[in-house]
């Protein structure tokens, strides 16, 4: 039996002093963060990029990447001004690359309508592309002070267990009440290190599946969940659907020592990066010379690079890949907008998505 909205606001009351006071001495030390406690207010760039990274991107990995991003490109003027090609290059491997689009786009709309100055309120940020309501929550709470929720995966587990909501967390009427419930409580002293500590006590405690380690937790006193050994079954969610499997050929086309990228669509999966050709469903070698000969090209020699496997979100690629040793050009142009590069070349200034590292690294690892 669920408690009422009444006993719920109770409950988030009673245990905020003991989650800002542990956050207070457990708060993880992160580059884009100021200790707890301090009085300066930290940059909402800085905390802006890391959110953007962190979203589906483990903390450990997102450290190196913000400080390369940081290092190129220390404000919104010189990313709003980056060409995209560089943009997506510095990007590689995080994945989920709209992600930097969005941030270019919103930068330049920074520049455009704000004067270059980041928006202080959580009404005006979440008007900049790429940014929802969670990270809109995030940058004005810790970066400006302003008493808003930052509600992510971290808070609907830390939150359902602690009620024993078994609400559907997807359900938008579920969402819209949380929401109110921590209005409703968030205090407007430091709410910035309230909401933070919701993300580390879910990051480092309150951890998914059967494992939270509850002996360790500031809340497990008001926890119904852990009072009824019942944290594993929350939160409550939909099954997910089954990825769509798509079967691809991809083909590394090398002539003279120089290889053929490929710049996929502005629009889309991993919208205008570059990457090798590639044919529907699986190809066999004679299929391969065939193809050449309609590209007006041969083989001197074929390679088996292997099977690959990248999973997407929704989509699943199941990949064999070839590397094809040209004797002559192809007399067709295969693609609108296609280079022919180095290996060197190819590593230093071309981002080429993670889904093809397998056949990427096959011609750039011998650089290192």
């Amino acid at each position: 039996m669920k408690i009422t909205s009444d006993e719920t606001e109770q409950l988030l009351k009673s245990v905020t002093k003991p989650l800002t006071d542990w956050y207070s001495s457990a708060a993880r030390d992160l580059p884009w963060r100021i200790p707890a406690g301090s009085n300066v207010r930290p940059d909402p760039y800085h905390i802006w990029i890391s959110e953007i990274m962190l979203q589906q991107t483990r903390v450990e990995t997102v450290k190196d990447y913000y400080r390369r991003f940081l290092n190129r490109l220390p404000d919104i003027k010189s990313l709003a001004q980056v060409p995209t090609d560089e943009l997506m290059k510095l990007w590689q491997g995080l994945g989920y690359y709209s992600r930097a689009n969005n941030l270019k786009r919103a930068a330049i709309m920074i520049m455009d309508v704000y004067q270059g100055i980041f928006p202080d309120t959580y009404e005006e940020i979440i008007k900049l592309p790429g940014i929802g309501e969670y990270t809109a929550g995030a940058i004005a709470s810790i970066a400006f002070g302003q008493p808003v929720p930052a509600i992510d995966g971290n808070v609907y587990r830390i939150y359902t267990r602690l009620c024993a909501d078994d609400s559907d967390i997807t359900r938008t009427p579920f969402k819209r009440s949380l929401r109110q419930q921590l209005l409703s409580v968030i205090p407007s002293g430091d709410p910035g290190s309230y909401n933070q500590a919701w993300m580390d006590l879910g990051a480092s405690i309150c951890l998914p599946a059967k494992t939270p380690l509850c002996d360790q937790c500031p809340l497990s006193e008001h926890c119904l969940a852990h009072l009824h050994n019942s944290c594993g079954i929350y939160p409550m969610k939909p099954p997910k659907k089954k990825r769509r499997i798509e079967e691809k050929t991809i083909f590394v086309l090398e002539y003279h020592g120089k290889y053929l990228l490929q710049k996929r669509p502005p629009k889309g999966l991993l919208a205008g990066l570059w990457e090798f050709p590639a044919q529907e469903g699986f190809v066999s070698i004679e299929q391969i010379k065939e193809l050449l000969a309609h590209w007006d090209t041969s083989a001197g020699e074929i390679e088996l690079l292997g099977k690959g496997k990248h999973i997407f979100s929704h989509i699943e690629w199941h990949m064999m890949g070839y590397l094809i040793h040209l004797d002559q050009m192809p007399a067709l142009t295969l693609s609108e907008e296609s280079v022919w590069i180095t290996a060197q070349k190819m590593q230093k200034e071309y981002s080429i998505p993670s889904a093809l590292r397998l056949y990427y690294s096959k011609i750039t690892d011998a650089l290192s």
